[in-house]
């Protein structure tokens, strides 16, 4: 994959959150508020139900089935982004969409996305990520 990879996943993941966290309101000085952690635990609940099926196979392809579940939890991501600013913020910042279009049918690329959305979480959950 071109955007993260096994040795630079984490560090990407924490770069992502340490800048939304920065982020100001140009107009009002104010911080602009993080994504809760109860909607990224819901997007990574939803790539943990796929996570859990990809590790089964014994192929190092995914299956039409799983492409098809890739491309929806694709599809849910910009929902979800559709709804709320600071989702939308987390998922352009961590070029989410970006890295479940380069997962192109590879098990191991969507193990590292699944990884790497545990990071987000974790990093997020360090730098005093709000509920």
């Amino acid at each position: 994959m071109k955007t993260i990879n096994d040795s630079n996943y984490v560090d990407t993941a924490e770069a992502v959150i340490k800048h939304l966290k920065s982020k100001v309101n140009t107009k009002t000085n104010k911080p602009i508020p993080m994504v809760s952690t109860s909607k990224i635990r819901n997007l990574l609940a939803m790539s943990a139900d796929i996570y859990n099926n990809v590790l089964l196979l014994q192929d190092d392809t995914l299956n039409d089935e799983l492409v098809g579940r890739i491309e929806y939890l694709r599809m849910r991501f910009v929902y979800e982004s559709g709804r709320d600013q600071s989702v939308k913020d987390f998922v352009l910042e961590g070029k989410i969409l970006d890295i479940l279009k380069e997962i192109s049918g590879s098990k191991a690329n969507y193990i590292l996305f699944n990884h790497y959305m545990e990071a987000l979480i974790a990093y997020h959950k360090f730098y005093g990520g709000n509920d």
